[in-house]
């Protein structure tokens, strides 16, 4: 059966301007994200993944078009949202939701959760009446019990928070979801309730996940693919299992090898932890961005920058040397 594509980014570019000078006549750019593109069919679950500074939020900003595109191109359910205005990118905003890292400083505390959960729906049109009946059908929806509708967000815990924060997101029924970080704030028995609701939940509706985060041991756990960021550049993606266990590219080995291994039959094993810091945005050579800590770089790595290279059908990697290749 033929794959339907719900997102597609097609060298998709973020550049910020800096100005030097008293007359600001030199500009600079931070290229954040730097000519992207991937495809994330319909009800799959995409992890996001890389170091601080990597672009992984610059890129779920500007498809969710609160930040403008510098170049390429993006489609969300075919549509592209930089070219939608009123009614048209209001409707496609009510089908993408957004679960942020932090949901006590996503919620107003002079709110109760009942407040909160409706106030979307009220701004899309819903009345008040059908705003409040959603509202304990979502709670539903999240096992959270009815009584917290009338709860404010100071008397609630992080896990029942984030539940709050899912329930907000699911009262438009969307058809995609984008959760930045959705577990980094929580106890680790927190995280994994909440990784089964969202699993639960995708499986339900059919929704569409794009997971951005930093642990990997989350995205091998809920996700079907894996798109790997290093400076505003897209170095690897593919299924997630291919890539946990036969990474290509040495940003991507490096990472595993930093996360923690759960299972101790496996901590034996050999690991080859990255060295020094990602570096600037804005002083960037020619060449590959990762080659100043790559062990395997050579003069070509330092003075041209890597294709995107396709090592099994659905394995992509930028690199000249790929790991196991040889």
């Amino acid at each position: 059966m033929e794959q339907q594509e719900i997102i597609k980014l097609d060298g998709l570019k973020k550049y910020f301007t800096i100005s030097k000078g008293l007359i600001k006549t030199k500009k600079t750019y931070a290229k954040a994200v730097d000519d992207i593109s991937f495809t994330i069919n319909k009800g799959e679950i995409v992890g996001l993944v890389g170091e601080s500074g990597s672009g992984k939020t610059t890129l779920a900003r500007v498809l969710l078009n609160l930040t403008p595109k510098t170049g390429g191109s993006m489609t969300i359910n075919g549509k592209d949202p930089s070219r939608l205005h009123g009614k048209e990118l209001k409707k496609l905003r009510s089908e993408v939701a957004v679960v942020f890292q932090d949901p006590a400083s996503n919620l107003n505390p002079r709110q109760t959760v009942e407040a909160s959960i409706m106030r979307p729906m009220i701004i899309h049109g819903v009345t008040k009446a059908e705003a409040k009946k959603k509202a304990g059908e979502v709670l539903d929806m999240v096992k959270m019990d009815r009584r917290y509708l009338n709860s404010y967000p100071h008397q609630l815990s992080g896990g029942q928070l984030q539940r709050i924060a899912i329930a907000r997101a699911l009262a438009l029924n969307p058809k995609i979801m984008i959760l930045d970080e959705p577990t980094s704030a929580l106890d680790i028995s927190v995280q994994a309730q909440i990784l089964n609701l969202l699993l639960d939940l995708q499986e339900e509706m059919g929704l569409t996940y794009l997971v951005i985060t930093h642990d990997l041991n989350v995205i091998k756990y809920i996700s079907d693919k894996i798109a790997v960021m290093y400076l505003g550049r897209l170095v690897e993606f593919g299924p997630t299992e291919e890539i946990a266990n036969n990474a290509r590219h040495p940003y991507t080995k490096g990472l595993l090898d930093a996360a923690p291994v759960l299972d101790p039959k496996l901590r034996d094993r050999k690991k080859e932890l990255l060295k020094g810091d990602p570096g600037s945005l804005i002083k960037i050579g020619e060449g590959c961005r990762f080659c100043d800590r790559c062990a395997y770089a050579t003069d070509e790595c330092r003075s041209t920058m890597p294709e995107n290279r396709m090592v099994t059908s659905d394995h992509m990697v930028a690199c000249f040397h790929p790991l196991d290749m040889e």
